[in-house]
């Protein structure tokens, strides 16, 4: 089987890039939701992230069981290969606790050294270390191609993030922002090599089972933060609420567990960079920002990158497909 592709998930790598794409945009959405929450009442980044979790697990149930409910009789017939004990239960704990980190880390670290050095230091180590975890325990090459293009994206993204603003390094800061790209990394690569191997499960459940557990672990520290807010419009509040746990949660989690156990794990991580583009555009359209010189070039670049690994990731698969095909 080419490593390339995933036949046994069912899910072409085009389709998966779409997945990836959805996800990084609506995960763009979350900052100016969240910024919007913080204005109209006190609520703290820790019960912010356990609403976000918990509510995702609500609207993903929901959304599950009624999506059952519209399945034929036929298409239930159909019963996928049990997935080992063991396996699931690796995949539940990694997937959940490196969520948490991913999010509470990175939180923490937005904290101690600033959102602009917190944002580069999180997702553009990321790249770099899902690419070497790659290549260590999956045999996966990005080429030199492929290494050009993950480096014009993390410089993307540091020239659109910095290039902005005054910004102030902190070591502890760093630490936490290392911590949390650590934590997307193993999710990262965990999804990719059980559903390379074809011991991916439903990114349904996987999900749901990553919301459980980061939202057990964040539980205590959002009721020491203070989980109901105090807020003079409440409506605002449980709609802004709604929307972090509908969109950039339930929908994109799903949606990114979905693709990443198709595409290669850096390519993942370099599509996923378009998180903070659209959370610019937003920023521009939306919330009033002035358009700046470094956000436009740090754009383009992010969006070159983003363009030039999906090429290159649909045409390895097409070649995978007909090499595949030449043996049958």
């Amino acid at each position: 089987m080419s490593k390339t592709s995933c036949p046994s998930s069912g899910l072409p790598v085009g389709r998966g890039l779409i997945y990836l794409i959805v996800a990084g945009t609506a995960w763009g959405t979350a900052g100016a939701a969240a910024s919007l929450t913080f204005l109209a009442s006190d609520m703290g980044p820790l019960a912010l992230s356990f609403w976000r979790c918990a509510g995702g697990l609500v609207l993903l149930v929901a959304a599950r069981a009624l999506r059952r409910r519209r399945v034929v009789a036929a298409a239930e017939a159909v019963v996928a290969p049990a997935e080992p004990r063991k396996r699931r239960l690796t995949r539940i704990l990694v997937t959940g606790l490196g969520l948490t980190v991913f999010q509470s880390a990175y939180f923490a670290a937005v904290q101690a050294t600033g959102l602009a050095v917190a944002t580069v230091v999180t997702m553009g180590a990321g790249p770099v270390l899902i690419a070497l975890g790659a290549r260590l325990t999956m045999g996966e090459r990005l080429g030199r191609a492929g290494v050009l293009t993950v480096f014009g994206a993390v410089v993307g993204l540091g020239v659109m993030v910095l290039g902005s603003g005054d910004t102030a390094v902190r070591p502890a800061g760093i630490f936490f922002a290392l911590l949390s790209a650590g934590g997307y990394a193993a999710m990262t690569l965990l999804t990719r090599r059980l559903g390379r191997d074809g011991g991916g499960a439903d990114p349904f459940h996987t999900t749901a089972w990553a919301f459980v557990i980061c939202s057990l672990c964040l539980l205590p520290f959002a009721a020491a933060e203070g989980l109901l807010p105090h807020t003079g419009d409440p409506v605002r509040v449980v709609w802004l609420l709604v929307y972090v746990a509908a969109v950039p949660t339930a929908l994109a989690y799903a949606l990114y567990f979905a693709g990443a156990a198709v595409v290669r794990s850096a390519t993942v991580s370099v599509i996923t960079l378009i998180e903070p583009v659209s959370a610019a555009v937003i920023a521009v359209v939306l919330l009033g920002e002035h358009l700046t010189v470094a956000t436009v070039a740090g754009t383009l670049l992010l969006l070159a990158a983003v363009a030039g690994l999906a090429f290159a990731e649909a045409r390895t698969a097409a070649l995978g497909r007909r090499a595949a095909g030449a043996l049958v």
